[in-house]
């Protein structure tokens, strides 16, 4: 499928275009607190388990499966790339988590993970959100990179999808920062600051993620695979578990069917 977005633009700042829209998706949920300062949890759960859903599709059809095919035209084992760059993503994701402090959404501060620090709650929580955005800046990277390698497999308006389904998902993710850091006592523009900021470390993973892949080419399958596992463990040890943690199952169930759906629609339709 042929689509000339960007045309004329190196693939590292289209990456850095399609993370800024992100971005500013973030930035527009995050805007909500202007208008709400609370949030029904089972609408809060529903979003998380859409954010989950679109994670779990892009890793799978935007990430996962060029991985295999790319290196199946390369003359590589079309698995070994897609496995061990997989189990590499989600273990250097796991290493951030046991390393940057951060405090998921609803927990007491005495529940903070990673390092021990005196940090404020607010900045805390913030960073729990950030943690998961950069696996989703580095996807989107990784995937416009691709774009210097003539592979069937990498399309543009495959990348574009996937800049798409992580921007519509960055929407919920800025309300579920920014209200809740509102309930936390921070002011509006404070709680609207913290909530667009966490979607700030997406662009600059992108940029990292398209100009590594561009220069070294023979990682582009383990780098998209990379990027695959970093959000699935992101979505089965963050996200999920938050979305449940009420006991809205339901609601957080239905939202990720949803948003696997969006996201699968998305990537089949454009790429």
């Amino acid at each position: 499928m042929s689509v000339e977005w960007f045309p004329g633009l190196s693939p590292v700042t289209q990456a850095l275009l399609a993370t800024l829209f992100t971005w500013l998706m973030t930035a527009l949920g995050a805007a909500a607190v202007f208008f709400f300062a609370t949030i029904h949890r089972k609408v809060l759960d529903g979003m998380l388990g859409f954010a989950a859903g679109v994670m779990m599709a892009a890793s799978c059809w935007s990430l996962l499966i060029p991985a295999i095919d790319m290196a199946g035209a390369s003359g590589a084992s079309p698995w070994f790339p897609a496995t061990s760059g997989f189990l590499l993503g989600a273990g250097f994701l796991w290493l951030i988590d046991k390393i940057l402090p951060h405090l998921h959404l609803g927990l007491p501060l005495s529940e903070a993970e990673g390092l021990h620090t005196t940090w404020r709650k607010s900045v805390l929580l913030v960073l729990a959100i950030t943690l998961h955005n950069i696996p989703e800046g580095l996807a989107v990277g990784v995937a416009f990179g691709a774009l210097a390698v003539d592979l069937p497999s990498a399309s543009l308006a495959g990348a574009v999808a996937l800049a798409l389904g992580i921007g519509i998902q960055n929407f919920p993710e800025g309300v579920a920062v920014s209200v809740p850091l509102r309930r936390e006592g921070l002011s509006r523009l404070k709680s609207f600051w913290y909530g667009q900021l966490s979607g700030a470390v997406e662009p600059v993973a992108a940029v990292i993620g398209a100009a590594l892949v561009i220069s070294m080419q023979p990682i582009l399958p383990y780098a998209l695979a990379f990027a695959a596992g970093a959000m699935i463990f992101v979505v089965v040890e963050e996200v999920i578990p938050e979305a449940q943690s009420a006991g809205n199952n339901d609601m957080a169930t239905m939202g990720a069917i949803c948003g696997f759906a969006v996201m699968m629609t998305l990537d089949v339709a454009l790429g």
